[in-house]
């Protein structure tokens, strides 16, 4: 398969890359910095998504089966980045003809309000008491401006007309790829504390293989 993987240096990023890689796809790797990139069998190509880019992007996708996506603000001043860059891609996706897209958020997205859903259910059905009402209130005040950027990145997906599926972890970590987490479509994991940032990444490749998880959001969890 042809693959585009935007942000391909980040913390999830880097994983989706070098699995796509291992797995034998023919990949684009698209960077803002190309010295951060360790491996070189991927084809690639140079964008900063925190400016338009067309040309570059267009580069990017044209003949490409599916893109996938890490992108995420790294700080408060980069918050926007997400679905600016978002907006770009599906944009040069249009214009390319390339229909499917699973781009990572976060699994506290789908209470957030943003502007295609100013009024966004209170509490996610898969949050136990604890999470609700202690973990979620106190991330959504920290990570304010990031978690803003996601859910405005969410409705992106949802107008652009794509093929598009939303992965939402929890608190990412750094342990080794397992391939045994857990998934639930359209809400979070009960007792879904953390997942590792390689099983995420598998997660958003093994949804390629998936039609049933297209406009749809995955919970996913160790």
């Amino acid at each position: 398969m042809k693959l585009a993987i935007f942000a391909a240096t980040g913390g999830i990023g880097r994983h989706v890359l070098d699995q796509a890689l291992a797995a034998g796809h023919d990949v684009t790797a698209v960077v803002r910095n190309p010295q951060k990139l360790l491996s070189t069998q991927a084809r690639v190509v140079v964008a900063d998504l925190a400016v338009a880019e067309p040309a570059a992007l267009q580069v990017a996708v044209e003949g490409v089966d599916a893109v996938l996506s890490g992108l995420g603000a790294r700080s408060k001043s980069e918050a926007g980045v997400a679905w600016q860059g978002t907006r770009a891609i599906t944009s040069a996706m249009r214009t390319a003809g390339v229909r499917r897209i699973v781009v990572v958020s976060a699994a506290s997205i789908g209470t957030v309000p943003s502007p295609d859903r100013p009024r966004p259910p209170r509490h996610d059905p898969g949050d136990g008491f604890f999470t609700r009402h202690l973990v979620v209130p106190v991330i959504k005040k920290v990570l304010r401006e990031h978690y803003a950027d996601l859910a405005r990145m969410e409705d992106v997906l949802h107008d652009s007309g794509l093929d598009w599926t939303v992965v939402r972890p929890p608190r990412l970590t750094d342990r080794p790829l397992t391939g045994t987490y857990r998934t639930a479509y359209g809400q979070n994991l009960r007792r879904g504390i953390t997942v590792a940032r390689a099983d995420v990444a598998h997660c958003m490749l093994r949804a390629l293989d998936q039609p049933e998880t297209t406009k749809q959001t995955v919970g996913v969890a160790n």
